[in-house]
């Protein structure tokens, strides 16, 4: 276990930098010159604009201004936006918010998933796992932010069960719609896997010896069936975090969210280097963190898991 759990953090490092070294490449390469572009419409000064150059290491080749923003990250410094604020300061008023965002999503997909995908599977060919399919198939089609507009529509201005927009008001309530719209955007993926999981499940020679040994449906179920039914489910859900963690730019835009992704989208527009990369690097290093716990807890799904 140890042998592996050490192997996996290694290959954090390739990883990491060669995720940071094609974002700045790619913020690097953007059009137009992000210093022109902080005065709006007034026309600063050579001076000035040479001065800022000079300050955001601007002025250098792309591979300097990379190899300078490595250097400072190994030394805990993410460097500075345009508007003065230290990265790490920013990271840390946005990061909490689109994390807490992301655990409410991925928390309700998987009760979504699990549940329906499980009685779908139990029951196929049934009206209910068809009115399930189709369900499902249905929300796969709808653009997330026709959701979103949706339930805010019916749930917080018709029936004003939740506030309408976060901005300032951060807190579990306010964020449970944004939440409630990942969510059940992703769970329809979840619970096709959780489906087709516990169909192959239920035709396994452990699962008809359970029975034959006289164990009861609702023993065999939870702890034969839906057990192994879960490492895909789990697999996606990893996924899935990642992707709502970097991928919830929309759904904070909608809902006025001041997370990562409003915040990133805004670094990128103005091409601070440092800020994008920063954002980037951590996501990765939380992305790999959550697979690598995903694929720890295959061994408690699964026992005939052994990691060598």
């Amino acid at each position: 276990m140890l042998k592996y759990i050490l192997f996996r953090l290694l290959q954090v490092i390739p990883v990491v930098i060669g995720t940071t070294l094609l974002i700045y490449f790619l913020v690097f390469a953007m059009p137009g010159d992000p210093i022109i572009a902080l005065f709006g419409e007034k026309t600063p000064s050579p001076e000035i604009v040479a001065k800022l150059r000079a300050e955001y290491n601007l002025d250098k080749p792309f591979i300097v201004q990379y190899l300078l923003f490595m250097g400072n990250v190994l030394q805990g410094d993410l460097g500075t936006s345009f508007s003065g604020e230290a990265v790490s300061s920013i990271l840390a008023r946005t990061f909490p918010v689109t994390i807490m965002l992301a655990i409410i999503a991925t928390t309700i997909e998987l009760l979504l998933a699990i549940t329906l995908g499980l009685f779908s599977g139990l029951r196929k060919g049934k009206w209910f796992d068809n009115i399930n399919l189709i369900v499902g198939l249905i929300l796969m089609s709808i653009p997330i932010f026709v959701v979103a507009f949706l339930m805010q529509y019916v749930l917080s201005i018709e029936w004003r069960l939740f506030p309408t927009t976060v901005a300032g008001n951060v807190s579990l309530h306010s964020l449970l719609l944004p939440g409630l719209v990942l969510g059940i955007s992703a769970y329809p993926v979840s619970m096709r896997l959780t489906r087709a999981s516990t169909i192959d499940t239920l035709n396994q020679d452990f699962v008809r010896t359970a029975y034959s040994k006289g164990l009861s449906h609702s023993r065999v179920i939870p702890v034969h069936v839906l057990r192994n039914s879960l490492i895909p489910t789990v697999t996606n859900s990893a996924a899935s975090f990642g992707t709502l963690i970097v991928g919830a730019t929309v759904t904070e835009g909608i809902f006025n969210v001041p997370g990562v992704g409003n915040t990133l989208y805004q670094a990128i527009i103005r091409g601070e280097n440092a800020t994008v990369v920063s954002f980037v690097t951590v996501m990765v290093l939380m992305y790999l963190g959550v697979n690598l716990l995903v694929d720890l807890l295959y061994a408690l799904l699964d026992p005939r898991i052994r990691y060598a």
